[in-house]
């Protein structure tokens, strides 16, 4: 798939990517900070959890767009 990327369309992926990457850490810490609280409301971190479990599906998604395919 990745070698029939244009090059803007290979920049957008990109680009999206390291977007999702960041919001991915972001959510990390966040979840982090929660727990090191201790009054933690398990809701809120089981719906940042979902979220990110759902990012990381669409970050292997567009690492697999931009991997070129090997036939082996």
């Amino acid at each position: 798939m990745a070698d029939k990327l244009s090059e803007d369309e290979r920049i957008s992926l990109q680009k999206e990517l390291e977007h999702l990457r960041e919001e991915h850490r972001d959510l990390d810490a966040a979840i982090e900070a929660l727990l090191h609280l201790g009054t933690t409301d398990r809701l809120q971190v089981q719906r940042l959890k979902k979220r990110k479990l759902v990012l990381r599906d669409r970050i292997v998604y567009l690492e697999d767009q931009l991997t070129p395919d090997i036939i082996a």
